[in-house]
This record gives structure tokens, C-alpha cells and sequence, in this order.
């Protein structure tokens, strides 16, 4: 017999390694409107969505504040952002800005 590992169990184990690091990247990005920038390295961003109603299909509009973790403090209230999933950094802060997308007047 030959001293070659398992070449199947090789194969196993690298897709499961590709696996891991392609959920890892595929985490979530929103888009919205800074409304705060008063605390320390962290903004208030408003998320809008609109959730269509169970009964009578009407399109609700509803929205969500997330604080994010902007490092180089760089946006401003009334920025459009995009934040994006990250490891909880604070009680309340699990995202972090990724772009501007568009400065505000």
C-alpha cells in the first residue's frame, strides 16, 4: 500500500473551506440616510423599506435606525450611505460604512 492521503477527503475538505470563507463575504448592505453624527466614530443611519401588506397588498413604507462605525469620521448628517453586516463592535452597533454614495447640499 501506498502512504497517499484520501484524495476524495482532500477534495471535502476544500470545498468546505471555500464554503465558509463565501458566507463570510456574503454579508448584508443597506442603503440610507445619516441622521446623526454627534457620538464618537459612530453613526445613525434611517434604512427605508417598503413591506407590502399581508391582506390588502398596499406597499407600507417603514424604516429602521442602525448605528454604524464610520473609523475616519468622514460622513455627515444627511449623507447617503452604504453600510454593510459586521461582528457586533458595541451594545448597539453591528454595522459599519463602507461608501458614500452621495454627499449632502
Amino acid at each position: 500500500m501506498t502512504d497517499t492521503p484520501d484524495t476524495e477527503a482532500l477534495d471535502a475538505e476544500a470545498t468546505d473551506s471555500g464554503a465558509s470563507s463565501e458566507a463570510r463575504n456574503a454579508r448584508k448592505e443597506r442603503v440610507g440616510i445619516v441622521v446623526s453624527t454627534k457620538m464618537d466614530k459612530t453613526i445613525a443611519v434611517n434604512v427605508r423599506r417598503q413591506k407590502k401588506h399581508p391582506m390588502y397588498g398596499k406597499y407600507l413604507e417603514r424604516s429602521t435606525k442602525m448605528l454604524a462605525h464610520d473609523e475616519d469620521e468622514v460622513a455627515e448628517e444627511g449623507d447617503i450611505v452604504r453600510i454593510m453586516e459586521t461582528r457586533p463592535l458595541s451594545k448597539r452597533k453591528r454595522w459599519r460604512l463602507t461608501k458614500i454614495i452621495e454627499r449632502a447640499e
